[in-house]
């Protein structure tokens, strides 16, 4: 039987094959899922799962004005999600100035030694913009064809075997190159992928040295959580 509001209902249309996955705790599932029984509730710890999985800074929050993307008001959900222990609310300590706005942190081993670093005072996000939502992942077909050549069946999946070994971001990149280097193939691009796996990413072990000196200001008992 169809719903009342179904005849206003957007039709998804539905998933891909060339898309990212988040990872949900299992315990989302255990423990969690039977008790909320709010679907505001349940869009707010969502959306915080979504949004940290994605985070490349060590240290992961999210502001109030963050969550307005799902919802208008979300003060009293993400009361509700604070009193049931799935999100840690911390503000700075008292070494901070007024007016400092509270900070939303996932209620997990390194969310609960940020926020007890926030709340310390010995630790501070700085007064740089809110975080952004994980920006759409670079369709690799697209821009294949776009870059290369056409596609064809075996090229096809040769590109979802490399979806499923390297990082959509390093298929875009050497793609580029490829393009760059005017060497259009897809060996060439296959050759550059597993040359960046062989002897790493230049980019990833630079963004790893920039987060390392970042971690400086961080109490001692964040830097003993990441350094695990």
């Amino acid at each position: 039987m169809e719903s009342a509001h179904s005849g206003n209902m957007k039709k998804f249309t539905g998933f891909t094959d060339h898309e990212t996955f988040s990872r949900v705790p299992d315990s989302f599932f255990q423990y969690l899922l039977a008790e909320i029984d709010s679907a505001d509730e349940l869009k707010v710890t969502l959306y915080a799962i979504w949004r940290f999985e994605h985070m490349e800074s060590r240290v992961r929050f999210l502001r109030e004005k963050d969550f307005a993307e799902i919802l208008p008001e979300p003060a009293a959900v993400l009361d509700q999600a604070v009193q049931r222990g799935t999100l840690l609310r911390a503000a700075p300590g008292a070494s901070a100035g007024k007016g400092e706005e509270a900070l939303y942190f996932l209620n997990s081993p390194r969310g609960r030694a940020a926020a007890e670093a926030l709340s310390q005072g010995t630790w501070s996000p700085g007064s740089g913009p809110a975080s952004f939502p994980p920006p759409e992942r670079p369709n690799v077909f697209k821009l294949y064809e776009q870059n290369i050549g056409p596609l064809t069946p075996l090229l096809a999946d040769a590109l979802k075997d490399a979806e499923q070994t390297y990082p959509p971001e390093w298929i875009a990149e050497a793609i580029n190159e490829a393009v760059l280097n005017n060497k259009r193939s897809w060996k060439y691009v296959e050759a550059i992928l597993r040359r960046w796996k062989e002897e790493g990413h230049a980019k990833e072990q630079n963004r790893r040295d920039t987060e390392g000196l970042r971690g400086r200001d961080v109490t001692r008992k964040v830097e003993e959580f990441f350094k695990r």
